[in-house]
């Protein structure tokens, strides 16, 4: 008897996994609803316009490209050994290493009293160069724009470049009755880059 009812009950068990099965998987003709589809509606794309990648201010108007043809256009071996601006604050304008073409200077910098005479005396003290430096790195870095500013709103322009020849240059000297030398060209010293360096 109890064989018996062990296989009534293999068999029942049998019977009900079977139907569950059915019951999950269900069958084709079943008529169920039919599953989302994705639907392949175009979509249109606008292209953004390029545009540089900071914007220009009052305190750093210049584009790479511009800052980049003033150096370029300075005469190595002429100029002032020492410039005898006197500098009451200094606007740092501080370009990436990747720009380029309209982009103008990403972070901007200021330094009053104390600091911007430091720093103009940093500028001076590197020696001034005869010849445009004929060996250079193919290190990258920042490029500045140090604008002095005196007490008569003189403002003399000095281009810094950390990478490369690592060329000093002054580039003009704007203001009345100011005088028309500007200092010679000459290389960056390590100090003055640490000191850009530190904002």
């Amino acid at each position: 008897m109890s064989a018996l009812r062990t296989r009534g009950l293999i068999g029942a068990t049998f019977v009900v996994a079977l139907l569950g099965m059915t019951a999950a998987c269900g069958t084709e003709n079943a008529s169920s609803p039919p599953a989302a589809q994705p639907t392949s509606t175009p979509t249109t794309s606008t292209p953004t316009p390029s545009t540089p990648s900071s914007t220009p201010s009052m305190d750093c108007p210049d584009t790479i490209a511009a800052v980049k043809t003033a150096t370029d256009k300075v005469t190595w071996g002429t100029g002032t050994a020492k410039s005898l601006f006197q500098p009451v604050s200094v606007t740092i304008c501080q370009y990436d290493e990747g720009a380029t073409g309209q982009t103008y200077a990403n972070v901007t910098t200021k330094r009053t009293a104390a600091q911007a005479t430091q720093l103009f005396g940093l500028v001076n003290a590197a020696p001034p160069v005869a010849k445009k430096p004929g060996f250079c790195t193919k290190e990258l870095g920042p490029t500045w724009v140090l604008r002095f500013t005196d007490n008569d709103r003189g403002v003399l322009s000095v281009t810094v470049e950390s990478f490369g020849c690592r060329r000093l240059v002054a580039t003009s000297l704007e203001g009345q009755g100011k005088p028309g030398a500007l200092p010679a060209p000459r290389q960056a010293t390590p100090e003055l880059i640490k000191s850009l360096g530190l904002r």
